[in-house]
C-alpha cells in the first residue's frame, strides 16, 4: 500500500517499511507515531483527507541536519558582513503500517 501523508506543513508519499525525515517532533526513540492526515491511499483521493485512515510509524531517532552557512555581505562604505549558521532537528522516522 502507499500514501500521501501531511505533516509539518510538508507532504510525504510513503509505503510501509520507507524511512522518512520530518519536521521535529516531542517523542522519544522507539516512541509510536500515527498521522491521520492522510491525503490519498492507493489512488483514492480525499477531500481534503481520506476518511478511517492512519499511517503508524515508529520514532527511530531525532537530530540535526548538515549544518548551512548563511553569509550577507552589503558592499557599501561600511562593510556590513554577517556569517552564521543553521542546523534544523529533524526526527528519523520509520513506516510500520497502513490502514
Amino acid at each position: 500500500m502507499k500514501a500521501v501523508i501531511e505533516t509539518g506543513g510538508k507532504q510525504y508519499y510513503v509505503s510501509e517499511g520507507d524511512v522518512i525525515y520530518i519536521e521535529k517532533v516531542d517523542l522519544k526513540d522507539n516512541d509510536k507515531i500515527v498521522f491521520d492526515k492522510v491525503l490519498m491511499l492507493d489512488g483514492i483521493v480525499g477531500n481534503p483527507y481520506v476518511e478511517n485512515a492512519t499511517v503508524e510509524g515508529v520514532v527511530v531517532k531525532q537530530g540535526k541536519g548538515k549544518k548551512i552557512k548563511i553569509f550577507t555581505y552589503t558592499p557599501n562604505k561600511k562593510s556590513t558582513r554577517k556569517r552564521q549558521g543553521h542546523r534544523q532537528p529533524y526526527t528519523k522516522v520509520e513506516i510500520k503500517k497502513i490502514k
